[in-house]
């Protein structure tokens, strides 16, 4: 009897190391080690074979290749996993860091903040309470602070990382809306609801303002037509007088303007809104002012061109993508603002969780700060190990390097009969096409033709946008590795494939 209860205890010993040998903790670090090394093996393999930024793969044979994968049969080692993983994601993955990836604002990422994620992962901190991250609680708070300072907000500036810069620009309007409703009409929105005026609530932004302005008023429930396009200028900037023009005529329209947001680097164009002249628009009409910053960010970290941002400092709340101009993993971003007071309108309590009667100098929690996410990642440490390892005049560098690389690419499509340069940048995105003067047959075809053709080849990935209709490529230079040499060599391949579809 003794022996048959000890075989069975013993193979239930074995069944529980089993079992637990997939699950994080003191008794399975060589299957962690395991497992982590095949992911390198992979990762390395991806840096070291990729020599152009995309496969080419159609999306009917990868959609094919996924699809046929027995989900309900799992493999048998990471070494399988690795390959599976590899055969249908890496290889065709988007190669960031390489210069003829040239399409949206996708940055390559610093190898510092790699190694914060390897951290992130597996410890797996929640952002909500201090007593789920106690360090981790303080080094956010360093972080934010940090960037307030670079903003200009002194000591009263606070804010939170987010999940991208969509998410911040949502806070942003609505402690816009809410701190209006209280300050003009003693309205608490937070516990009872929109008043009956809030219909004619207006927001301005400029016509190349972000998409996320209009869905995040639709999430307010003031509907996209409470933002109102404010014309732009021969360079794709918000007209101030054009606004101001805007805000009279609401106004007199019996409509209430509540915020103006400005934007600090346009994602078609890479401008920068006359901060300044619209901070002196929000001050006379006592209107709530949020910079949307989530590109131009980069330039807080240079002594270069830093003045490029004058007039942020005068704004009552920023968002900031860190993982856009400051070479981050996704996702790493912030909202910041100028009065911390401004954040006690996010907060709610419960009881389990951030009590109210809670001493929250003495136990922070930064639930308090944050609208859709309880859980929330680590993600500030990437940007500490970043700073502390590289520090900003690097980054600084960095950014200043990938601007005058965009400075030398405009004149050299100005200076190409073949090209038309619509506008240059303050950052680093261009927008033109190819445009020889004996082609008369549609442009924007042909232009969309080129990127189809070049994206599929795989060799070179571009955006496009389009303006009054037309359509047009779209250089985004958001890597420091590329060079004028690269650009140019892009541009002639550009080129010899539009007089190839010509014919």
């Amino acid at each position: 009897m003794f022996t048959e209860q000890l075989s069975i205890a013993n193979s239930r010993t074995q069944l529980q190391d089993t079992l637990l040998k997939d699950i994080f903790y003191e008794g399975s670090a060589d299957e962690y080690k395991q497992a982590t090394e095949q992911a390198r093996e992979a990762v390395l393999h991806f840096l070291e074979h990729n020599k152009q930024p995309f496969s080419g793969v159609k999306p009917a044979t990868i959609k094919a290749a996924v699809a046929a994968v027995n989900l309900d049969a799992p493999l048998q080692n990471y070494e399988e996993l690795m390959a599976e993983v590899y055969d249908l994601y890496i290889r065709h993955a988007t190669a960031f860091h390489l210069p003829q990836y040239i399409a949206h604002l996708n940055c390559p990422v610093v190898i510092p903040a790699l190694a914060a994620e390897v951290i992130i992962a597996a410890i797996n901190s929640s952002q909500d309470t201090y007593d789920q991250s106690a360090g981790g609680t303080f080094i956010e708070r360093r972080m934010v602070e940090w960037t307030c300072e670079q903003l200009g907000f002194g000591d009263q500036g606070d804010g939170i990382f987010t999940g991208g810069g969509s998410q911040s620009n949502l806070m942003g309007l609505l402690l816009a809306r809410d701190h209006f409703a209280w300050r003009k009409d003693g309205v608490n929105i937070k516990q009872d609801g929109l008043p009956p005026q809030a219909h004619r609530y207006r927001i301005f932004a400029a016509d190349t303002a972000h998409f996320s302005n209009q869905k995040n008023a639709s999430l307010l429930g003031l509907g996209e037509q409470a933002v109102i396009k404010v014309k732009t200028d021969h360079r794709f900037r918000m007209d101030a007088a054009a606004l101001r023009q805007l805000i009279e005529a609401e106004l007199a329209a019996g409509n209430i303007p509540i915020a103006i947001v400005a934007t600090a680097g346009t994602t078609d164009f890479g401008n920068i809104d006359p901060l300044p002249a619209i901070a002196a628009l929000a001050a006379h009409y006592q209107l709530w002012l949020h910079v949307d910053a989530a590109y131009g960010c980069g330039l807080l970290l240079s002594g270069k061109n830093r003045h490029l941002l004058h007039g942020i400092e005068l704004a009552d709340s920023v968002t900031v993508d860190y993982h856009k101009s400051f070479f981050q993993p996704i996702s790493s971003s912030a909202f910041l603002v100028k009065h911390r007071e401004t954040l006690k309108i996010v907060q709610h309590h419960a009881d389990y969780l951030n009590p109210a009667e809670q001493d929250y100098e003495e136990l922070p929690a930064q639930i308090n700060k944050s609208i859709t996410q309880s859980t929330r990642r680590f993600d500030a440490l990437k940007l500490w190990c970043t700073l502390r390892l590289m520090g900003k005049e690097k980054l600084g560098m960095y950014t200043d390097k990938m601007i005058d690389t965009a400075a030398a690419t405009a004149a050299a499509l100005q200076q190409d009969a073949d090209f038309e340069l619509l506008s240059d940048s303050d950052l680093g995105v261009l927008v033109f096409r190819f445009a020889p003067a004996r082609v008369v047959a549609d442009l924007s075809a042909l232009n969309l033709s080129i990127k189809k053709s070049l994206f599929f080849d795989g060799t070179i990935l571009v955006a496009s946008t389009k303006v009054k209709g037309e359509f047009y490529l779209k250089f985004t230079i958001l890597n420091p590795l590329t060079t004028i040499t690269h650009t140019r060599e892009m541009l002639e391949a550009i080129k010899a494939r539009g007089f190839e579809l010509i014919g």
